[in-house]
């Protein structure tokens, strides 16, 4: 590493200086920009700041077309089109002109990684300051070249025009001259008027959809290197089982396998990865087990005993004086499981050592973290380590460890050979970190009038995010006991870590049960209730939004009718969703017939895209509703395939309608969380508006359901 700003890792933190951007990116006019601080957590409190002078940068070459460099990386989220309108609109060029160029560490300056839904809330706004930056400078050589004020100048379809005279035109690559123009851009510059967009806010088709249809689409695992070979890793009993001893005997005997060792790292490696898989399970290995006393039945009391004391998240008035004043009371647990990733694509990586330079091709969040994370387990420096991303089957936050590409850089250094590793399904079970097992305590009462009058909420292990409420209650107070991140060890058996909506699932799940079960005791119709209960009129309006498209007739629950609504915010968006089911009470079987969902996220950059992650998140979170939950016994995982660990299907998929509200004027804010968060709520205010039973824990699975049924008779 040197201190040298120009060289590959400058005091700004970056992997490249400036001038090996320059380098590799040839002529053309380049803007630099910094996202600037950022929402993140405390888990990434041990990462870089962000470089101090930019984090991305576009360039407009001399053959026209416009390149965005990030380190952000596309999973699914639809960033790739998305960023790539926001920047066309704002330069005034065709959509299909623009290249994001995304997660290579040697292209693209350092970023902390792809998740938080932060590319188009914080990261968008800047690239159109970038884009409205460098439009200026093209207006500036297009005067000098014309020879007419800026002022008189125009710009459309990627070229300058004078107002006056449309057809005394230049286009924007005629304008670089071969030179290299750099401009950093300035903040608050002026972006486009949301009246002036003419791509940005219209449904667009996502740009590698071709691609992924036809199996174009380049994943880690798709990347095949001369002499390259697999690796399958021998995987202990249950987490913190210490290896004893090893016999590879007959492995070894297989004609080509190599079985290598470095510590606790055994793999079997083969030019085949079904004969390294075939290898591995002859190998004989003798554990220590060292589990954790606690299992998916008493994870919840272990949790609660374990639990530090509260930090208060938020408070008001006084809960004494609350309860006072209330004619209605309840008091509540709720009880949330662990919950897998499960994404389609499993974590892998792909590993090459040439001399003192390693490639890495992996299925990561974080290429930059990978970075680092391979050149410490190498023993390089950083800069030696070339991470290129590929496209991601799926991350939805566990794909921001790296404990994949470890391994493949490990075995391709001790092997002398490029290695893939590619996780197994059972693999993938295993050493994937999982959504926290949590518990939530809610103590409510309400007045006669149906009006909130006190709510005392406790979060315990799922995290704060959520957790505060938006209702008008007077006495109040939010507690969290032990959050996501920074978990000691001896709370959860495995890893756990970001999911989908991160802790916002749980806490919604209990809070909008909780505005049911209030609800159902004033005699007062849900909705009703919790706009009896709200000044925040953006929530008023995205619930309003849902009932209209929904039918919404008012009555009180249980109406059995069979349908239920929840609402909440996440990632700046806000969302209500109405499920209607069909609950089969002899077996306990919920059918989601339908689903209406309704958000306002600002300015909806891509309609299309906006839709299609809300019917995912949809999709999604039946899952964690009905069936997804992880069995354990101390720190061995039981569900190790999809036998018994039950995604939603595509047989269960209800319709779905959505609503984007119109938000044109107000800040882009995340889409790839939100509508997840209510699945839970809204299913469980349903089932209890179909038979009067309430289910107090996720998933809510046959058995649970008929559980509830039996205490509500």
């Amino acid at each position: 590493m040197s201190s040298n700003r120009e060289s590959r890792r400058n005091d700004s933190g970056c992997t490249l200086g400036r001038r090996d951007f320059l380098k590799l990116a040839g002529a053309g006019i380049f803007v630099f920009f910094t996202v600037g601080d950022l929402p993140f957590g405390p888990a990434e409190a041990d990462a870089r700041e962000l470089p101090s002078d930019f984090n991305a940068f576009l360039k407009i070459g001399e053959d026209g077309r416009v390149s965005c460099y990030t380190g952000k990386i596309e999973m699914g989220q639809g960033i790739v089109t998305s960023l790539a309108m926001m920047l066309a609109d704002e330069l005034d060029v065709a959509l299909e002109s623009v290249d994001m160029v995304m997660g290579d560490t040697e292209l693209c300056p350092w970023d902390r990684g792809t998740f938080g839904s932060l590319s188009t809330r914080a990261f968008g706004p800047h690239l159109r300051m970038a884009a409205a930056e460098a439009r200026a400078v093209l207006l500036e050589l297009a005067a000098e070249r014309l020879g007419v004020p800026a002022a008189e100048l125009a710009t459309a379809d990627g070229a300058v025009f004078r107002k006056d005279k449309p057809g005394n035109r230049v286009g924007y690559a005629e304008l670089t001259r071969g030179r290299r123009i750099e401009r950093t851009a300035p903040s608050g510059v002026s972006v486009k008027e949301s009246s002036a967009f003419k791509i940005m806010h219209t449904p667009k088709l996502r740009r590698d959809s071709y691609e992924k249809v036809t199996g174009k689409a380049q994943y880690a695992g798709d990347i095949q290197l001369p002499g390259m070979l697999y690796a399958s890793i021998l995987r202990p009993p249950a987490h913190g089982a210490k290896l004893l001893s090893v016999d590879s005997t007959e492995a070894e005997a297989v004609d080509g396998v190599r079985v290598v060792r470095d510590g606790d790292l055994v793999a079997v490696l083969h030019a085949r990865p079904d004969v390294a898989e075939a290898a591995l399970r002859t190998v004989k290995a003798e554990y220590e087990r060292r589990d954790m006393d606690v299992d998916h039945e008493t994870i919840f009391d272990h949790l609660v005993q374990v639990a530090p004391a509260g930090d208060t998240l938020e408070q008001g008035g006084d809960l004494a004086v609350g309860e006072e004043a209330a004619a209605h009371h309840a008091e509540t647990t709720y009880l949330d499981g662990y919950v897998a990733h499960a994404p389609i694509e499993p974590h892998t990586a792909t590993v090459q050592i040439e001399g003192d330079r390693v490639t890495v091709w992996p299925s990561s969040q974080t290429p930059f973290r990978a970075q680092e994370e391979v050149a410490q387990a190498l023993g390089m420096p950083s800069e030696n380590v070339h991470i290129i991303s590929p496209f991601l089957g799926g991350g939805f936050g566990g794909k921001t460890r790296n404990l994949q590409v470890v391994e493949a850089a490990r075995l391709a250094k001790i092997a002398s050979a490029p290695v893939q590793v590619a996780w197994s399904r059972s693999d993938e079970f295993f050493h994937d970190s999982f959504r926290p097992a949590a518990v939530v305590t809610v103590r409510s009462g309400a007045t006669e009038e149906g009006r909130l009058a006190y709510w005392d909420y406790g979060v315990y292990f799922a995290g704060d995010r959520g957790a505060p409420h938006f209702y008008d209650i007077p006495h109040h107070a939010t507690t969290m006991y032990g959050g996501l991140w920074g978990v000691p060890y001896g709370v959860h058996p495995f890893a756990v870590g970001a999911w989908r909506a991160p802790a916002n699932n749980t806490n919604t799940f209990a809070r909008e049960s909780q505005m049911d079960i209030m609800a159902a005791q004033v005699g007062v119709d849900p909705l009703e209730f919790r706009l009896r209960n709200l000044k925040d009129e953006k929530m008023k309006r995205v619930l309003h939004a849902a009932a209209d498209k929904f039918g919404w007739k008012s009555a009180p629950a249980p109406s059995r009718q069979g349908r239920g609504i929840a609402c909440g915010t996440d990632a700046g968006t806000y969302v209500a969703t109405i499920a209607e089911l069909e609950l089969d009470e002899d077996t306990g079987g919920v059918t989601v017939k339908r689903i209406v969902c309704a958000q306002d996220m600002g300015l909806c950059v891509n309609p299309e895209g906006a839709i299609i992650q809300m019917e995912g998140c949809i999709t999604m979170g039946l899952g964690y509703a009905l069936t997804e939950e992880v069995h354990f016994s101390g720190g061995e995982v039981l569900d190790r395939n999809f036998d018994t660990y039950e995604l939603p299907r595509f047989s269960w998929v209800p319709e779905i309608e959505t609503v984007i509200v119109e938000a044109l004027e107000d800040p882009p804010q995340g889409g790839g969380e939100p509508a997840i968060i209510t699945m839970g709520g809204a299913i469980a205010n349903a089932i209890f508006d179909s038979c009067g039973a309430r289910v107090l824990q996720l998933p809510m699975t046959p058995a649970r359901v008929k559980a509830a049924l039996a205490e509500a008779t």
